[in-house]
């Protein structure tokens, strides 16, 4: 049997005083029970991303990704459940009692959890009182800066069957916070960080955009040390956990490339290599390292070589709080090391990337007074939705331009503006007013003289250009300057390939795609990239394999019309007239601007799509 060993958050739930409720009208409170599980507990599981490992008569386990979403979730519960016991006697209300853990589970093959994460978080709830919660040390340390709500400290409880004593706070549900000073982190607590490390080539991906997820994890109301920048973080030397130590080279070039890949990121704050390796070896307080340093966050990790296989864990840590707040394990063949070096690195920094933005828009988003690059980050994270609205484009483009009236040279600001015009364009929002040569090309082309590494500038021109007739080798020209500079961009791969596209360069087109796929394998745009690659095929004929593409992006929920306006071109030329006549009618609706004249001018150069339209029956004008 396959077990997979992980660490997880896990909440732990039954119903208070059951058997008597039951005994009592065992029919009713099964009706009742059954009605707050469909209306209430588990759609609110579902909003916080928890998955229900199993349940047992009246109780629950359920697994979230974070102690954040876990907490969230059963505060949500436990609040719904005040307002609907209101007028009910006593004896006769349904009350929930919680716990939470953040630990080590050992998941099956059938996806059940084992092992002390589960057992602490049951414990827990068997000494929470009705409509309470209860938070393990290690779990309390995750949230501690967001609780908006009274905390009890139990202290050190001895639990049923648990080894060890475990520090417990109970969260006081409707009661308002009090001013608390913050949980210092542990030895003990340091050491499991350490070992959630073990995977440091993961941490070297994560370094590129590490210092994005951790920003995104922070929270406005913890304090950082006055002179703390936003996105500052240090990146401390990975440890070698394979008892060679001629394998150092390999977790020190690790530290090396995150550091240079996450000074890449704009408005990023990284320590230098040198000064982060008079760390190495000591083990030393992340709180210590964020004071001395002046920064908000620090990203460490180990590595471990077994024979043919190297494994790497990462982590990001909030300086200001001890936190934990992401980690991740990475495991490939060890054939060609400064490969894998390369691999993971980029792979770790795209997916960090994007959860940072999303903290830092969050912390943005809660301060009182915001700046410049608060606004920004706000901007960001509702551009990098799966699926793009006009709404939050015009929402992003307002804070861009309202970080402009601050600070009218930042660039980050200027690259983002231009983005959303480039949207507007892409998808029919546009304005006939808009003068979108100035408001796309003229701003990225600011955004570049002030900062000539900014990508997202050189992405967004790429993108309009290649939706102009005729341009396409202006957009491969201004996607290949900026690969220069961050070869690890994803999206750059993405907007070239469209430009070779459109040249009818396909098998090129197909290999920048996969190139960004494997760089970032959880990006939003995925959709989008498997809806390119579907494109292409039709762009060879190969329309049974483009059909088939353009239904799992639909089905994943990319539902613009643009696929939907591809997928009756496609199933038209390939003679399937009647399997048309739907999706055309669906993208007419989604844009109903849409004819064979308006998308000549605003699609890229594919004139199979525009053959295909026709034929689907499409309007000219």
């Amino acid at each position: 049997m396959s077990e997979t060993r992980k660490i997880a958050a896990i909440l732990v739930s039954d119903v208070v005083g059951y058997s008597r409720l039951a005994g009592a009208d065992e029919d009713r409170t099964l009706a009742r029970l059954r009605a707050l599980r469909s209306d209430l507990i588990d759609p609110t599981i579902s909003v916080h991303h928890g998955r229900i490992v199993k349940r047992t008569g009246d109780g629950s386990v359920i697994e979230f990704r974070s102690v954040v979403d876990a907490v969230r979730c059963a505060l949500e519960v436990q609040h719904a459940m005040v307002e609907r016991n209101a007028g009910v006697a006593p004896d006769k209300r349904i009350e929930f009692r919680i716990g939470i853990h953040l630990g080590d589970v050992v998941e099956e093959s059938d996806g059940d959890l084992m092992g002390d994460g589960v057992n602490i978080a049951a414990r827990l709830e068997g000494i929470a009182g009705p409509g309470a919660i209860c938070l393990s040390e290690d779990a309390y340390r995750q949230v501690s800066g967001r609780l908006d709500m009274a905390v009890t400290d139990l202290g050190p409880i001895e639990l049923k069957n648990i080894e060890r004593s475990i520090r417990v706070y109970s969260l006081q549900v409707g009661v308002p916070a009090q001013a608390t000073p913050a949980i210092e982190a542990t030895p003990k607590q340091r050491s499991r960080l350490a070992l959630l490390g073990a995977g440091i080539v993961a941490l070297i991906l994560i370094v590129g955009g590490a210092w994005y997820f951790l920003a995104g994890n922070r929270t406005a109301t913890t304090p950082l040390p006055a002179e703390a920048a936003h996105l500052s973080i240090v990146v401390l030397p990975f440890t070698n956990l394979s008892n060679d130590p001629a394998q150092d080279y390999f977790a020190d070039g690790v530290t090396e490339n995150l550091t240079t890949d996450l000074s890449r990121i704009r408005n990023s704050f990284v320590i230098a290599r040198n000064t982060a390796f008079t760390f190495k070896g000591k083990s030393i307080d992340a709180k210590e390292i964020g004071k001395e340093l002046g920064v908000r966050y620090a990203l460490e990790g180990s590595v471990q070589r077994d024979q043919n296989r190297v494994r790497v864990n990462a982590q990001l840590i909030d300086t200001a709080s001890g936190a934990h707040l992401w980690a991740d394990r990475f495991e490939e063949d060890a054939s060609d090391l400064f490969k894998l070096q390369d691999q993971v690195v980029a792979r770790l920094a795209n997916s960090l990337g994007y959860e940072l933005v999303r903290a830092e828009a969050e912390k943005g988003g809660r301060s009182q007074i915001p700046d410049a690059i608060d606004l920004g980050m706000r901007g960001q994270a509702l551009l990098q939705q799966a699926t793009p609205t006009k709404d939050n484009n015009d929402a992003a483009r307002a804070l861009f331009e309202q970080a402009l009236k601050i600070d009218p040279n930042y660039a980050a600001a200027l690259a983002d503006d231009a983005r959303t015009y480039m949207l507007d364009y892409v998808f029919g929002w546009t304005n006939p007013q808009t003068d979108y040569d100035a408001k796309i090309i003229a701003q990225a082309d600011r955004a570049l003289a002030l900062v000539p590494d900014n990508w997202w500038a050189n992405y967004a021109k790429c993108t309009y250009l290649y939706h102009l007739s005729q341009r396409e080798n202006e957009a491969i020209g201004a996607a290949d300057a900026a690969l220069a500079v961050n070869p690890n961009a994803a999206p750059l791969y993405e907007c070239r390939a469209i430009a070779e596209t459109g040249l009818g360069r396909f098998e090129q087109a197909k290999s920048d795609l996969r190139q960004a796929m494997r760089l970032s394998p959880r990006d939003p745009n995925m959709s989008f990239w498997i809806f390119a690659i579907a494109d292409v095929e039709l762009g060879q004929g190969h329309y049974g394999a483009g059909i088939d593409g353009i239904h799992n992006v639909v089905e994943a929920g990319f539902r613009t019309f643009i696929p939907y306006a591809d997928l009756a071109a496609a199933y038209a030329l390939d003679g399937r007239m009647d399997e048309a006549k739907s999706p055309l009618a669906e993208a007419r609706r989604l844009n109903p601007n849409l004819t064979v004249k308006w998308f000549i001018a605003h699609a890229p150069n594919v004139p199979w799509t525009i053959e295909g339209l026709r034929k689907a029956g499409l309007p000219e004008e």
